[in-house]
């Protein structure tokens, strides 16, 4: 594994593991100012204070019960942003009880700022977007 790709698995680690802990605070270390948050299809928040009430919101939703981690991972970077293809495991109770395993191919744009490297996208659906789209469903 070379060095981007380890530094961003590891960057995408921690910022798992402060959403697991609902530790907000450090979570939003992880954004740029800037930042896009795909909340859900049709959906997408920008900014960390509204990527901050997105997160607070989806965990109430999955009843504060929400362990993220990640399997196999693609880097492709180029010049100073990196486009990260992830597999996202979510493990989560919901208000019902009812246990929920999702696996998604999620889509990171991290740009480099400062010598840190920042999330600017967030999109934990990846390209299974398409399928939510009016549009694509009419081509």
């Amino acid at each position: 594994m070379d060095a981007l790709t380890q530094t961003l698995k590891q960057t995408i680690e921690s910022a798992d593991r402060a959403i697991t802990a609902q530790d907000y605070d450090a979570l939003m270390q992880f954004y740029a100012d800037d930042a896009s948050l795909v909340v859900k299809p049709g959906l997408t928040v920008t900014g960390k204070a509204s990527i901050r009430r997105a997160f607070i919101a989806i965990a109430e939703h999955f009843n504060n019960s929400m362990v993220v981690t990640q399997g196999n991972m693609q880097v492709i970077p180029g010049g100073d942003v990196a486009l990260v293809i992830m597999e996202t495991l979510l493990h989560a109770t919901d208000q019902t009880g009812t246990e929920t395993n999702i696996t998604r191919r999620a889509t990171y744009v991290f740009k480099e700022v400062a010598g840190k490297w920042l999330c600017v996208v967030d999109n934990s659906y990846g390209t299974a977007l398409l399928d939510f789209t009016d549009d694509a469903a009419s081509e």
